[in-house]
């Protein structure tokens, strides 16, 4: 696999897949918007604005998929996202459609490859 190709699929699906890769973070365990932003820019190297982010999370909060609470850390606010039972169903529904969407895509590649033989 191309490194460059690779580089380039990850940035894609990051960018145009944000809420459930920021969902993956936060199920890891829960955790602030900057140390999200600081996640995503190391993993994925993609610059992930504030403006992009902070919109992101409190629409997953919106449609019930994280929850927040504010924290006091050396006097200093933090909002602190939860992943809900909601959240953690749509992304083991989102797994769940992308591992039959795979299987089905191998079987169609084998069938073609056995009729070719």
């Amino acid at each position: 696999m191309s490194e460059a190709y690779k580089e380039e699929i990850v940035q894609h699906i990051i960018r145009n897949l944000l809420d459930v890769q920021l969902l993956r973070i936060v199920q890891t365990k829960p955790t602030w918007g900057y140390h999200i932003k600081k996640q995503v820019e190391e993993q994925f190297s993609i610059k992930l604005r504030h403006g992009a982010l902070y919109p992101a999370l409190k629409n997953l909060e919106e449609r019930g998929f994280l929850e927040s609470r504010n924290q006091q850390k050396n006097g200093r606010a933090r909002k602190i996202y939860v992943i809900t039972k909601e959240g953690k169903d749509y992304l083991q529904t989102y797994r769940n459609i992308i591992k039959e969407m795979l299987d089905e895509k191998a079987e169609s590649i084998d069938a073609d490859a056995n009729r070719r033989e």
